[in-house]
């Protein structure tokens, strides 16, 4: 891939990263939404998916070893001005009352992940680290998220979705999301949204997002709303995606799939979403459909190899991409010279539902710019995978800028580079 004006890009300054993809705010509003969440949720009787957790810790010594010490450890590479969770028992209250409930908007301090908010302190610990490495506390949050999910896909959800303070119908928020360009019906209640899910995944209106050069096959779409967050070239089979550095390995990004051979020595491009953002994916060629499959993957587990930043889940994306719980799509495009591309969804920490489209079937035929699935639920992720040997001119407006906290926003079927040659 060559880019307009400039080689491969390095991954985007962390702090740069994570003010963009608004995901937790600075420690002082995270800790006084803390406090606010904790006087709500005292005395309340634990949630079955969470009670599902605290049975297993109950039964099992190594993991409630670890459950007790990730919430009684000093977090490492963070400062912390107060203790977030007390004792276990009350990670438990506090995440049984976040399941009957729907984020908030806020302008100043925006908890967009309020899971991920409550694992803020535990997840930065030695024994976080390990607890959510491990596969029987990996599935008993993923029984939590899918608990989550369902309260959020409900009518009770949209009590949130008002025109007033903290509600995504107010000025501020409708601005925010740019509401105006997307279906809703403004007369109606809640704006016509059946739930909290139901306006997460909102649609553009017609016209918003036009297909960028449809006749032209040579171009490459931007599959999602989306800020760049790298691009990497000659990109290992199996690497060590686990160090410092966060090289790309195919083979367990696509979690083993032998096509990932096809893609090895090739680039991935990678790219982040908002939490107010779109968070649908489109074909970024028209081709074939020869792999769509979802992926298990973990839930809460960060790179703990990035120093002071390793447990923002926004500078650890690059490993996310071959932990996390994610969608592979890969098509063979209609121009022969880009053979085979590859699109992964990935899901970060509250964002763990990747939701593949009916009709992405092996074997249909996609045009540029289709829908190919979407996100349930807050920011996100996704790597665009290109075979060695094909020769991108990347845009402009695509390059990965580490310096700009508010960088561009690359918009969903925008043109985002063209085959050379």
């Amino acid at each position: 891939m060559s880019p307009s004006s400039s080689g491969p890009s390095d991954r985007p300054q962390d702090q740069h990263v994570r003010g963009r993809a608004g995901w937790l705010p600075d420690q002082e509003a995270l800790e006084r939404w803390l406090r606010e969440h904790r006087a709500r949720a005292g005395g309340q009787p634990l949630h079955p998916a969470v009670q599902h957790l605290a049975d297993l810790a109950a039964g099992d010594a190594v993991v409630r070893m670890l459950l007790e010490r990730m919430v009684a450890e000093e977090p490492r590479g963070k400062q912390y001005v107060e203790r977030h969770v007390h004792s276990l028992q009350e990670l438990y209250q506090l995440l049984s009352a976040v399941l009957t409930t729907a984020p908030t908007y806020s302008q100043d301090s925006m908890v967009m992940t309020p899971v991920a908010a409550l694992l803020d302190w535990p997840m930065a610990t030695p024994s976080g680290e390990a607890a959510f490495r491990d596969p029987r506390v990996n599935d008993a949050f993923g029984r939590i998220l899918r608990a989550w999910c369902e309260h959020l896909d409900s009518p009770a959800s949209r009590d949130v979705l008002v025109d007033a303070d903290g509600g995504w119908l107010s000025p501020a928020a409708k601005e925010a999301v740019g509401l105006d360009q997307y279906v809703h019906d403004p007369g109606a209640e809640h704006a016509g949204f059946t739930s909290w899910n139901d306006f997460f995944t909102r649609r553009f209106r017609e016209g918003q997002r036009p297909v960028a050069d449809p006749g032209d096959d040579a171009v490459v779409v931007s599959p999602c709303e989306s800020v760049p967050y790298g691009v990497t070239t000659n990109a290992q089979l199996t690497d060590s995606f686990w160090v410092k550095t966060q090289p790309y390995s195919l083979r367990d990004l696509l979690a083993g799939d032998p096509l990932a051979e096809r893609f090895a020595g090739g680039t991935v491009f990678q790219a982040f979403l908002s939490a107010t953002d779109y968070h649908r994916w489109h074909a970024p060629v028209g081709g074939r459909v020869v792999r769509a499959a979802n992926v298990p993957g973990t839930y809460y587990s960060v790179d703990d190899a990035e120093g002071s930043s390793a447990y923002e889940p926004a500078a650890s994306q690059a490993y996310l991409a071959h932990v996390a719980a994610r969608a592979v799509v890969v098509l063979e495009a209609d121009d022969p010279r880009l053979g085979l591309v590859g699109f992964v969804a990935v899901g970060m920490v509250d964002v763990s539902s990747c939701v593949i489209a009916d009709h992405v079937t092996e074997g249909a035929h996609l045009a540029k710019g289709d829908e190919l699935g979407h996100f349930a639920f807050g920011g996100s992720t996704y790597c665009l995978l290109l075979q060695p040997g094909v020769e991108l001119d990347l845009a402009l407006h695509a390059l990965p800028q580490p310096h700009l906290p508010d960088a561009p926003l690359v918009r969903v079927r925008s043109r985002l580079a063209r085959v050379v040659g």
